[in-house]
């Protein structure tokens, strides 16, 4: 065949497969099962965990990095993963070996402090690495919320279950799941809100009592006081979205 007739419209075999395999997806293919190794490291040396609790861990986190890899496939815009999206997979890593202390509620709670503010610190982290290299996505701020709030339901589920903390902290693990479970009942509250400064300083808030109720020994009374302030920031930061979708609920 002539170089007349080549179709250069179409990438070479060895290019394009060379692509596929240097695509985001399989970057996070790659990273994901690295960090497995790192989850199972953290359940089993500072959570103390046993194989079964270890196990569970890592298994969630697996499935989670499935239906993220799989989402990267259909929503991510750009070429590059990026430092940003690496940052978000080490925090969901960090939020599945949590899994280990609500399963063994025997767990120091030291532990489940340390590695719970390592994971609050890095959040935001991840926005400014995506913002500074151009990789800003909707795929990227969801994929951080959503692990916001698998690490406040952890954390909740971990107070109750070490008795750090009465049902009420519950409430702090599930104003996020609610609101996608409303938004699947009423259209109207699942449309895109508008990007608020107060939203993401409720979500560290409600992180960082969760974080204060883990203090072993700490006084029921401080307990409660942390959890309630949490609930009252989270109301008023839930009931500004809802107020401002219910108003464009027709539009």
């Amino acid at each position: 065949m002539s170089l007349l007739h080549t179709d250069f419209s179409r990438p070479a075999p060895a290019i394009a497969r060379t692509r596929a395999v240097t695509s985001p997806a399989w970057r996070f293919a790659a990273a994901a099962l690295l960090g497995a190794w790192g989850v199972a490291l953290l359940a089993t040396w500072l959570m103390q965990g046993d194989t079964g609790a270890t196990g569970v861990a890592t298994a969630a986190y697996l499935a989670a990095c499935a239906f993220v890899g799989h989402r990267i496939q259909r929503a991510y815009p750009h070429d590059a993963l990026g430092w940003c999206n690496l940052v978000t997979l080490a925090r969901m890593g960090m939020a599945a070996a949590l899994i280990v202390p609500v399963l063994d509620p025997g767990v120091s709670g030291w532990a489940v402090i340390a590695l719970a503010v390592v994971a609050l610190s890095l959040d935001g982290v991840d926005g400014w690495l995506a913002r500074r290299q151009n990789l800003c996505s909707d795929f990227g701020a969801r994929f951080d919320m959503e692990v916001d709030a698998a690490l406040a339901a952890l954390l909740a589920l971990n107070a109750l279950a070490a008795g750090q903390a009465g049902p009420l902290v519950l409430i702090l693990g599930v104003p996020h799941y609610l609101f996608l479970v409303s938004g699947w009942m009423m259209p109207w509250m699942a449309r895109p809100l508008p990007q608020r400064l107060g939203r993401k300083a409720g979500c560290v808030l409600q992180i960082a009592a969760l974080i204060v109720v883990q203090v072993p020994a700490i006084s029921p009374t401080l307990a409660t006081l942390a959890v309630g302030i949490a609930v009252l920031a989270l109301a008023w930061s839930f009931g500004r979205d809802i107020h401002w979708l219910w108003r464009r609920r027709a539009g």
